[in-house]
């Protein structure tokens, strides 16, 4: 380890152990994990209805919060999955297989706290892996010029299409609808409105906070209004937590297994926590035996909760260094930034380091603290679930409502909201997944800026984004991504993944 990475990790140590810092990371977590144990409240609604807060808040503190929200989320979401046979989160729906199987054997202390342990070991490796190559990506990335940056975006919202869930159709017209709402607002060149239908209240564009209120928060607490309410909570009192010589032998291949596969697939285009969780659960199935799955297999816990957190932090890579969401959670991140006047991308390593280094060194303390939160209270956790919907959802659409309107203080922003809640709603109905559109939305005004940037620099000469080699590459592998998609075996192979 050089001495410049232990400089910055110094750097980092003295942002994150502020007083100030530790309470809001601290509260992240415990907000995180209160929201995965809840089901039908991911981070996705949570960190959309706190966007507003955030505004109010230091930009260190706010971007900490929200993180610890996020990976907070993972651990929260394998104790109901474990003992309920319920995930809080989606990308513990995997966990459920196992988890519920070993619970119902009267070993549910164990598995839970292998979750625990092998989260908490991705967390610390995955952070590892950020502060080792975050720096040199983010380096590389100040040599991009406009049209690499508008590559790599389209790359990345190519990408993100292709691992969305469902139809490909379906996810590519998302991603087209969300680059349209983008352009609502003033054209920042001719200072003309354009698509404002004549709503003087369009003019500055959509704001960011309306759309992840709506097409988030708003729709899944209608949707999830045509759910049903019965849940079967698991009463036996969990006791002997430790686990067993040879459960820590049988899950210590799968906790490594399964980090390597969450560290990988978190910082790809379309990937994160859900993926992960789901190609280690697979993984596991192809290595060892497939009859002792779904019987209560330990590596069966332990590799998809490994996957899942270390997924949801080496997600901050793309984020952090190119100004690029790997998912819907990171584009709220993005748009988290965008509100404190921070722009994403490589100059925030080099303009902003006590940001950079301290959201880093603060992932380390927040899964200590996880750990510390998640065994002992969970018989607190379990008794969340007894919470009505019929208080809890009323509550988050109050708290959405308060949020959307002190953003600037206009009814039109609420009604937009809502009217997009309903559009979102209607998306759910017709499985189109809703995070491809705010990728798109994040994205679409910031590939138009670089685009035209790199047509005034080369006169008006289109091929510039072909001509440059870096450019150049990232849009046939796009188009390559794109094509080899459509090919009915790759298609049909990506349909019965999606499935299973």
């Amino acid at each position: 380890m050089d001495f410049a990475l232990l400089h910055n990790l110094g750097i980092g140590f003295g942002v994150a152990l502020t007083a100030q810092n530790l309470m809001y990371c601290f509260l992240g977590v415990l907000l995180g994990t209160l929201i995965g144990v809840l089901p039908g409240i991911g981070p996705l609604v949570t960190i959309a209805m706190l966007l507003p807060v955030t505004f109010s808040l230091p930009p260190i503190s706010a971007l900490i919060m929200l993180a610890g929200i996020y990976y907070g989320a993972q651990y929260g979401g394998s104790t109901t999955s474990i003992l309920v046979n319920i995930p809080g989160e989606a990308s513990s729906v995997i966990t459920c297989l196992e988890g519920y199987q070993m619970a119902r054997r009267g070993r549910a202390g164990p598995a839970l706290a292998i979750a625990a342990l092998g989260s908490f070991f991705a967390g610390c490796v995955a952070t590892i892996v950020i502060a080792l190559f975050a720096p040199p990506l983010a380096e590389f990335a100040l040599k991009f010029g406009p049209a690499e940056y508008f590559s790599l975006m389209v790359l990345g919202l190519v990408g993100a299409t292709v691992l969305a869930h469902g139809s490909l159709i379906k996810a590519l017209s998302m991603t087209l609808f969300g680059l349209l709402l983008g352009l609502v607002g003033t054209d920042v060149n001719s200072g003309m409105d354009r698509f404002s239908f004549g709503f003087p209240e369009l003019s500055d564009g959509i704001g960011f906070v309306i759309i992840a209120m709506g097409f988030f928060a708003f729709a899944e607490v209608i949707s999830n209004l045509e759910q049903g309410t019965a849940r079967e909570v698991f009463v036996n009192k969990v006791t002997n937590l430790m686990p067993t010589w040879k459960d820590l032998k049988d899950s210590s291949g799968a906790v490594l297994r399964g980090t390597a596969v969450g560290s990988v697939l978190g910082i790809l285009p379309g990937g994160g926590a859900m993926l992960a969780s789901f190609a280690a659960y697979t993984v596991e199935k192809k290595i060892g035996d497939p009859s002792n799955f779904g019987k209560g297999e330990i590596r069966g816990v332990a590799a998809p909760e490994s996957a899942n957190n270390a997924g949801s932090q080496t997600s901050f890579i793309p984020m952090l260094t190119l100004g690029i969401p790997s998912n819907v959670v990171m584009a709220l991140m993005i748009g988290a930034m965008m509100i404190q006047g921070i722009a994403p991308g490589p100059q925030v390593l080099t303009e902003n380091p006590e940001l950079f280094w301290g959201l880093i060194v603060s992932m380390w303390i927040g899964n200590l603290m996880l750990v510390i939160l998640n065994l002992p209270l969970i018989g607190i956790w379990v008794k969340l679930l007894t919470v009505p919907y019929r208080l809890l959802y009323p509550s988050i659409v109050l708290f959405c409502s308060v949020g959307v309107y002190s953003m600037a203080n206009q009814t039109f922003d609420m009604l937009l909201a809502g009217l997009f809640g309903i559009l979102g709603y209607v998306f759910v109905k017709l499985e189109c997944e809703p995070a491809p559109l705010i990728l798109g939305f994040i994205l679409g005004p910031l590939m138009e800026e670089h685009m035209r940037r790199a047509m005034l620099i080369s006169h008006g000469d289109a091929t510039v984004f072909f001509t440059k080699p870096i450019s150049g590459v990232l849009l046939i592998v796009a188009m390559a991504l794109l094509l080899l998609t459509i090919l009915p075996a790759v298609r049909k192979t990506r349909e019965a993944a999606f499935q299973e």
